[in-house]
């Protein structure tokens, strides 16, 4: 699947799909608000949330008063359903249209968070180059987060293969750039009564 697919796959996905009717519907984002609350990040603090789509992170960081925030996805219809949601609050925000396996952000960031957008880049050039505009990108002793599909959890999810991750693997794919801070296995229900396994790895930046 090419760029122009993959962005017509995710468009279609958002323009024909409620809320509630995709297994990544998550109200109250757990395990990455702990993160946040881990590592005290402070609410100046330049945010970026990688494929967040239309997901409720954004909300909960603007009621924690964090005032720097960027999302970035794919799906321009997944980012206008966010905004229209938040009202008002949308202006706060910064909304970055882009493909996560070419975006070259214009800034760098204090706590960079991802959950289940790397995973659905399985080609290995696609794969390193997201790496590399991690490392470029994320300041001198900043935060990764990265939540992918562990070796437990889905092999697919909308119709698109993904790669699964362990601790391990996870945490050997950023090594160059990072140091593995702490890994953890979480189970994601999703809307239909299923669990998914997800994999969380934190990483500050060498």
């Amino acid at each position: 699947m090419n760029q122009t697919e993959r962005k017509s796959h995710w468009e279609n996905i958002y323009q024909t799909k409620d809320l509630k009717d995709v297994s990544w519907y998550q109200p109250t984002p757990k395990t990455s608000l702990e993160f946040l609350k881990e590592f005290n990040i402070p609410t100046s603090a330049k945010i970026i949330d990688v494929g967040g789509g239309d997901s409720f992170l954004v909300d909960h960081l603007l009621d924690l008063g964090y005032n720097n925030i960027s999302v970035v996805d794919i799906s321009a219809s997944a980012l206008e359903r966010a905004q229209l949601r938040l009202g008002e609050k949308a202006q706060k925000v910064k909304w970055i249209v882009a493909d996560i396996s070419t975006f070259q952000p214009a800034e760098k960031y204090d706590f960079w968070h991802d959950r289940a957008a790397f995973h659905f880049l399985t080609k290995e050039e696609e794969i390193s180059d997201y790496i590399e505009t991690v490392q470029n990108n994320i300041k001198e002793n900043g935060i990764l987060i990265i939540g992918t599909f562990s070796e437990n959890g889905p092999k697919k999810c909308s119709g698109l293969t993904i790669k699964q991750y362990s601790k391990s693997s996870l945490t050997n794919r950023f090594a160059q750039y990072f140091e593995k801070i702490n890994c953890k296995y979480v189970d994601h229900p999703t809307p239909f009564d299923t669990i998914q396994n997800f994999v969380f790895c934190s990483f500050r930046r060498l």
